[in-house]
């Protein structure tokens, strides 16, 4: 191993470490200022609350020295940072919520463990794509089966077992995206060339769209039968952003936009959910009283909130139906402010930023596809919540990763960051005796 390698891996942890601690503070400090904001005094659990958050920390950084030794030092302080935010607002508004947000986040910080303990190489995984893709397209039609289906604020998204609500689809990406990945390396100079020739242009032969036509077939399924825009919307958008990364061919954005319009427009018609959110985002103050209260009680608090905020714990976000889930963001822009909703939307840009960091960093073709799954997953994914939130766009069930209640939601975030990290360490690990060479056999065009 180099002298280079080894001096970069201890810096790099150190790194992480400095931020990790710094997450802990400013979580530590929020928590602290909510409740002296809400109850004027400071929660009688503040010890053991820092104890919790700073065991798992810990532990996930210790992990990271084990197992990821030259991983990026900066995308698990940021999503610990994240999860500490929504947890400090889960807190605030909902004691129970808060509870079992804190079992699933011990839970999230092990399957992250598991998955940087388990994938010690993330190239591994493309021997199991075709697994993967039949489990991921179980797990999105799993909430479609009529007994453990379960329908939840209009969408079917959900599935239960007993008294445990999980919604399969969080980890369907995931597993999605290693699929994706593993096939458009396999067809990337195929799909990178026209086949056909129609009077002056060169054209893909028809037969080499099946992919884009079945990823656009299972998005739209998914919004027909699941009366979710949001999940479609993800997946089709993470297909064809990984599409156009592979093949470097713009017309793939072009093609995509379209069929997505066009499966939108359709659906819109036959579904009267759909149809209902549509109207309460171009105009929520006629049904104030029906489906627009939420998205103009958000509109209020974010008002409210001004540049500074209101400050944490003195807020009215429990206005808000579901607010620890669909409007957390909104909570935070009142009690946070213009800078405080900024910051969290930085912290964002900042994981997905990294994440893209490591695809351009990584030799081989697989993992590079992959981390940009991954990141577009995140970046989509925040995206449209945010954007539902704000009214860019209509207002759909995604949650806002590492930030809103749920359970599976944060176990999924937590597994995707354990894949991307093992993809940033594998690129970043300096040569050794038995180290196998980069396989440069396949290039991806850069878009």
């Amino acid at each position: 191993m180099s002298q280079r390698g080894v001096a970069r891996s201890p810096a790099r942890r150190r790194t992480e470490l400095g931020l990790v601690v710094l997450a802990l503070l400013l979580t530590g400090g929020l928590y602290a200022l909510a409740s002296l904001g809400k109850a004027g005094s400071l929660p009688a659990n503040i010890g053991p609350f820092l104890g919790v958050v700073c065991g798992l920390l810990l532990l996930a950084h210790l992990g990271m020295r084990r197992w990821a030794p030259y991983a990026d030092p900066i995308l698990l302080p940021t999503a610990c940072l994240l999860n500490g935010i929504g947890y400090v607002f889960i807190a605030r508004l909902n004691r129970h919520l808060a509870g079992l947000q804190a079992v699933w986040t011990a839970v999230g910080v092990a399957a992250f463990l598991v998955t940087l303990g388990a994938v010690r190489r993330a190239r591994d995984l493309e021997r199991y794509r075709y697994t993967l893709a039949f489990v991921g397209i179980g797990l999105l039609l799993l909430p479609l089966m009529p007994v453990v289906g379960e329908n939840l604020h209009g969408a079917r998204l959900w599935i239960h077992f007993g008294p445990i609500t999980f919604q399969p689809g969080e980890l369907a990406k995931i597993a999605l995206a290693v699929f994706f990945a593993s096939y458009m390396v396999e067809r990337a100079e195929v799909l990178s060339q026209g086949t056909r020739r129609i009077g002056r242009f060169l054209v893909l032969d028809p037969r080499y769209l099946a992919p884009v036509l079945g990823a656009w077939g299972l998005s739209l399924m998914i919004f027909l039968f699941e009366n979710d825009l949001g999940s479609s919307f993800l997946f089709f958008a993470m297909f064809i952003g990984m599409l156009w990364v592979a093949t470097g061919r713009a017309h793939y954005l072009t093609l995509g936009a379209v069929l997505f319009v066009a499966g939108a427009t359709f659906a819109l018609k036959v579904i009267g959910h759909a149809k209902g959110r549509v109207r309460t985002w171009i105009d929520p103050w006629p049904l104030y009283n029906t489906t627009g209260y939420q998205i103009i009680q958000a509109m209020f608090a974010m008002a409210a909130g001004g540049v500074f905020g209101k400050g944490p714990g003195l807020g009215s976000p429990q206005r808000i139906p579901v607010v620890a889930t669909d409007f957390i963001f909104a909570a935070i822009a009142e009690e946070l402010g213009l800078l405080g909703a900024a910051a969290v939307l930085a912290a964002f840009l900042l994981m997905v930023g990294s994440g893209l960091r490591v695809a351009i960093r990584c030799d081989r073709p697989f993992e590079k596809l992959l981390a940009t799954g991954l990141s577009i997953i995140l970046g989509i994914q925040t995206f449209v919540i945010l954007g539902g939130v704000t009214r860019i766009i209509p207002l759909t069930g995604i949650t806002l990763p590492f930030v809103s209640y749920g359970g599976s939601s944060l176990i999924a975030n937590y597994i995707l960051l354990a894949v991307l990290l093992r993809i940033s360490n594998d690129s970043a690990m300096p040569p050794g005796p038995a180290s196998p060479a980069p396989d440069r056999d396949t290039v991806l065009a850069a878009p």
